[in-house]
């Protein structure tokens, strides 16, 4: 089932703009690793999480892109603008091969069954 998302036509022209353009830097360089990399961890200081998703793949051998923004006492709203392009309400998010695969404890799901494997030897999502 798709998340709901707003429909465009549904906002009012004066305001779109500012709706499309909101924080979209962070959105935007964002995508432009996940489309340049096999593997890229988005994540933020002072939260383990990002932390131990790096610590998989380290001990996997795999190579990844490692973005970090803020921590839990600034750059939140940045970073909220990847909550809201994602649907993913926590960090890290995790990508392999323009997938949004979840957070830490799904990247180890991933490497514990083969999953991450295949994924990587299989076709970009999108391209």
């Amino acid at each position: 089932m798709p998340r709901p998302i707003l429909e465009e036509s549904r906002i009012h022209p004066a305001i779109s703009a500012k709706v499309a353009s909101h924080q979209q830097g962070i959105v935007q360089e964002v995508m432009a690793a996940v489309q340049a990399n096999d593997v890229v961890v988005v994540g933020m200081a002072m939260n383990p999480f990002p932390k131990k998703a790096r610590a998989m793949l380290d001990e996997a051998r795999q190579p990844y892109k490692y973005l970090e923004y803020g921590n839990y006492l600034n750059t939140w709203r940045e970073r909220n603008a990847l909550k809201l392009w994602t649907g993913w309400p926590t960090f890290p998010m995790v990508f392999v091969k323009g997938m949004l695969v979840g957070g830490a404890n799904d990247l180890k799901a991933l490497i514990a069954n083969g999953e991450m494997k295949t994924m990587l030897a299989g076709p970009r999502t999108g391209a």
